[in-house]
């Protein structure tokens, strides 16, 4: 199965459509199985935005059609279903979303700004900063203005915002494990031990920032939406949107990254052998780590 080469995948769709393979292949869908845009991103624990994407260019790909008034159906049997390959993005476009990321926390971007300026400002070409852009959008960091023109959404970078985030979360994920209803989807395990692997495994240089951040988001939404409780679920689905664009700028490098991989492939130990209580204690004290690492950041 190859891309349409017109309609490329970001790496984020590129791991949400990898997703919904496994997803599909877990279930055993038949031929002329129905799925919307939110089942889909239900089964999986992720927003519809990305979802959508996924979606489409698995329609391209012969495996899905389009109804109306139904959403999508499946064109061919599970097992036809292959994993797209994860891709990594360009080393430019990588590089210049970690940058632009950088310099709106630092105050040095306004909050409307032309695609020009930000040529100018960073020296790149106009397409390799429309598909940061377009990345950017996906994610609810930006929003293309009436006319023209781009608008950076609200941060939430302060200290003090930081540590009341933490402690929300503090409050909801462990409950989320505690949930009368909690089940991990199949595969959704197996999913994420293989992208924590991956990246333990891999080089580490500031650009993978990107790449740990929606690997750490996909995993604690993931458990929030295992909870059967669609209120966790939201409010983690914010809590990861007002978090990502200041974690793209990742300033603890490896060391720190080992850590969080290794705490959450605990967690999964633990809920895979049936025992969600240590589960929730450990997710416990690997959020109020992560709490305690913010507060001793400078500011």
């Amino acid at each position: 199965m190859r891309d349409n080469p017109e309609t490329p995948l970001s790496p984020l769709q590129r791991q949400i459509a990898a997703r919904l393979v496994d997803w599909v292949r877990d279930k055993g869908f038949a031929p002329g199985q129905a799925m919307s845009e939110l089942s889909a991103a239900a089964a999986i624990g992720v927003s519809r935005t990305p979802v959508r994407a996924a979606l489409a260019w698995l329609e391209q790909q012969g495996l899905l059609e389009r109804r109306p008034g139904v959403g999508y159906v499946t064109t061919r049997p599970a097992a036809a279903f292959t994993t797209p390959a994860l891709a990594p993005a360009s080393d430019e476009a990588d590089h210049l979303f970690v940058a632009i990321a950088r310099a709106r926390n630092a105050g040095q971007l306004p909050t409307d700004i032309s695609e020009a300026d930000l040529m100018r400002r960073f020296e790149v070409t106009r397409p390799t900063l429309l598909k940061v852009l377009a990345r950017l959008a996906e994610v609810g960091m930006v929003e293309r203005k009436a006319g023209h023109g781009w608008a950076f959404q609200p941060i939430h970078s302060d200290l003090a915002a930081e540590q009341e985030s933490y402690r929300f979360r503090l409050l909801i994920e462990p409950a989320g494990l505690r949930e009368p209803g909690f089940a991990l989807p199949p595969g959704w395990s197996a999913l994420m031990r293989e992208r924590h692997q991956a990246m333990l495994k891999q080089r580490w240089h500031d650009d993978a920032a990107v790449q740990l951040f929606e690997m750490n988001a996909a995993f604690h939404e993931g458990l929030a939406a295992a909870s059967g409780n669609r209120f966790l679920l939201m409010a983690m689905q914010q809590q990861n949107r007002m978090r990502r664009f200041v974690n793209y700028d990742w300033g603890h490098g490896r060391e720190r990254m080992v850590v969080s991989c290794t705490e959450h492939l605990e967690i999964l130990d633990r809920l895979d052998a049936g025992d969600g209580e240590v589960a929730a204690v450990l997710l416990q004290r690997h959020l109020d780590k992560a709490r305690q690492l913010k507060r001793e950041d400078p500011i």
